[in-house]
């Protein structure tokens, strides 16, 4: 019957809808591709079982919470099913952006300076040092959720209050003003960078999944000395958590043609608006090419 694969979508995170849709559509690739795949929408240990029982390798989907930070890598770990993407750790570090940007200013990568607020260390003006504006952030969210930009102390107040509310370690990030460059990695490939601009004040979640005046460029508009810069950096930025297999890395460049890294993705979105299948397009891979690149990563 040859190999079965296991598609893990869905999860119990505020990504689900958009996890879903990955999930679909990487279930039709490869078995556009003959392969024996079967979406599973695991919400609990007893669904990642039941896959687990059924599968002899599974392709990862989930995004947020309980399946990009770690967890479900555990307990598949335990379970003794190869599954695509970064380990335990490396998610759990990659999903939290404060631990990442320590990691990343340890080893000297350039990354915006920030402040941290949590219930045991509520925001303070008195000590606050970062110039208005900055970017509020969950320190555990993806897909731009719960993210506001902030110039004035009382929108600063409110965006920390709504941000609390989804997490209990909130990030203000000093603001970049630039442009936004995105990288994925498959294997030891960097893809072509793409460019992102949207007329909203950042790439948000609206910006991501619905708005259809978000524009994608690729080519990314750098000369090939640039490029190779960043692509350069986003790999060094993604080893530095300990990601494999494939990835995204988001970063800026401002004005003063400074580089900033702002976060790792170790489960990046594969829906008609995601980014890695738009940038493995440019290499001439068609979305079936992509994920079974992606399924050759898997370290069995």
């Amino acid at each position: 019957m040859g190999e079965r694969i296991a598609v893990l979508m869905g999860g119990v995170s505020q990504e689900r809808p958009i996890s879903l849709r990955s999930g679909e559509a990487v279930v039709a690739a490869l078995q556009q591709q003959g392969m024996a795949a079967e979406g599973f929408d695991v919400r609990t240990l007893e669904d990642l079982e039941a896959a687990a029982r059924w599968a002899d390798v599974a392709f990862l989907t989930l995004h947020g919470r309980w399946g990009e930070d770690g967890t479900v890598q555990g307990i598949l770990d335990t379970l003794a099913l190869p599954y695509t993407g970064s380990g335990l750790a490396a998610s759990a570090l990659a999903m939290d952006k404060m631990r990442t940007k320590l990691v990343w200013q340890a080893l000297g990568l350039p990354t915006p300076a920030f402040d941290v607020v949590t219930p045991d260390r509520p925001l303070d003006m008195t000590t606050f040092a970062l110039n208005f504006p900055v970017m509020v952030k969950p320190a555990h969210e993806g897909s731009s959720i719960g993210m506001a930009r902030a110039d004035t102390p009382s929108a600063l107040h409110d965006a920390v209050e709504a941000a609390l509310a989804l997490d209990t370690v909130v990030l203000i990030e000093q603001w970049i003003e630039g442009a936004e460059y995105t990288a994925g990695i498959v294997g030891e490939q960097v893809l072509p960078l793409i460019r992102v601009e949207t007329p909203r004040q950042f790439y948000d979640f609206t910006a991501k999944y619905a708005a259809t005046d978000t524009r994608y460029h690729c080519p990314c508009g750098l000369d090939p000395h640039q490029e190779g810069a960043l692509a350069h950096l986003a790999m060094r930025a993604f080893q530095a958590v300990g990601a494999q297999g494939w990835g995204r890395v988001d970063m800026m460049v401002d004005e003063s043609g400074q580089s900033w890294l702002i976060e790792v993705n170790t489960l990046p979105g594969m829906t008609d608006h995601s980014l890695v299948p738009m940038a493995a397009q440019q290499l001439g891979w068609d979305f079936a090419t992509l994920v079974m690149r992606i399924l050759e990563t898997v370290q069995r």
